[in-house]
């Protein structure tokens, strides 16, 4: 009997990898002989380059570089089992919870930081790099990203930009003379799972900026800036990035990587099924286990738990999902492969107990489904 245990993190108490293993743990005490794989999972977003290394047998690779502020942060990037992947996550040199809330201004902060990771995983070699764009301080339309890859910006003496949202504006040409030769011979996959394209009501700076520290007059500046900068980059590349779904994520980070990379941007969960192999493991299974800290009517709109199922189902395996919170709504998820749904809370518990006793509650949950299991088969 085979059983394949992917499940995401549990946001604040587990790791997907620690909820796998406890997972397994319950399995085996109702059937010890089951040919057990762990898949530690992700949807491109925190905890991606935790999961796919886990999954992959790689290595954390920690780099000190520029944050959102210009001051040095201390950042990390992974290298995949197969030692020519890469994984980022832009929030670990570029992120929010970087910025303490009464200096957040995407007016300044910029997404140089991001660009010194791809640096550094081309310094190791790598020929892909998978990138997630979730949890941003900027709005710079990637400019600080490009930067730090060698394109340089130019107003109309001739000088460099600033960084941050504010410079955007000054950009009269893009110089690409000296842009970092590697770049040309790496694929990249970019986990988006947002549609907002770069400018307009729901572009980048309107729905993104506010939390960000955009004031009103703010937003307006930077999406006139940003459209300005699309223009720019339309003049000098030749590529339309403004109304593409996606390149607003991240303040028009999905743009500048679209616009000076040679990248795809692609759904977080999809990206991570490909990277572990997920399908053709899944494909001789008896049964397959997900989950994640909370499922409910969100669930199905990309979250690791469907994307797992839909792979499941292709080859016909049953697929049970594990939840620290259900919500009311989350039956919807039957419609979308998961057929059952099992919350691990024994009870009326406090949050602060519930994370510290996460652990123990999965394997008890998963050593009751396994002898449920048992006794059908």
């Amino acid at each position: 009997m085979k059983i394949v245990i992917a499940p995401d993190s549990f946001k604040e108490s587990l790791s997907a990898l620690e909820v796998a293993d406890a997972i397994e743990k319950g399995f085996k005490r109702q059937i010890p002989d089951a040919d057990f794989v762990k898949i530690p999972m992700a949807d491109g977003g925190e905890g991606t380059v935790q999961a796919l290394v886990d999954a992959t047998g790689g290595e954390i690779i920690y780099k000190k570089v520029t944050g959102p502020l210009g001051e040095p942060v201390d950042a990390f990037f992974g290298v995949l089992g197969n030692k020519t992947t890469a994984v980022i996550e832009m929030a670990a040199a570029s992120g929010l919870h970087l910025v303490p809330v009464e200096k957040r201004n995407p007016l300044i902060t910029s997404t140089r930081g991001t660009g010194e990771l791809i640096a550094a995983a081309l310094d190791l070699g790598v020929t892909h790099i998978i990138i997630g764009i979730g949890g941003s301080a900027t709005n710079d339309g990637g400019a600080g990203m490009a930067k730090a890859l060698g394109v340089r910006f130019l107003d109309l003496a001739g000088h460099e930009i600033g960084e941050g949202g504010e410079s955007l504006g000054d950009v009269a040409s893009i110089n690409l003379a000296n842009v970092d030769p590697r770049l040309q011979n790496i694929k990249m996959d970019v986990a988006c799972d947002v549609d907002n394209p770069l400018t307009g009501v729901r572009g980048a700076s309107a729905i993104f900026g506010p939390q960000k520290g955009a004031t009103p007059e703010m937003v307006e500046q930077l999406d006139l800036n940003l459209a300005h900068f699309a223009a720019i980059i339309e003049q000098d590349l030749g590529k339309k990035i403004n109304d593409v779904s996606g390149a607003g994520a991240a303040g028009g980070l999905g743009g500048g990587l679209l616009a000076f990379l040679p990248a795809e941007l692609k759904r977080g969960v999809e990206i991570v099924i490909e990277a572990t192999g997920l399908s053709h493991l899944v494909q001789d299974a008896d049964l397959v286990i997900t989950g994640e800290g909370k499922i409910d009517g969100q669930t199905i709109f990309g979250k690791t738990p469907i994307g797992v199922a839909k792979t499941a189902k292709r080859y016909g395996v049953p697929v049970v999902a594990l939840a620290g919170n259900m919500a009311d709504d989350s039956t919807v998820v039957h419609d979308y492969g998961i057929d059952a749904v099992f919350s691990i809370v024994p009870g009326v518990v406090l949050l602060e107990d519930a994370f510290k006793n996460a652990a123990v509650y999965v394997e008890r949950t998963a050593a009751n489904i396994a002898a449920v299991w048992k006794m059908q088969r």
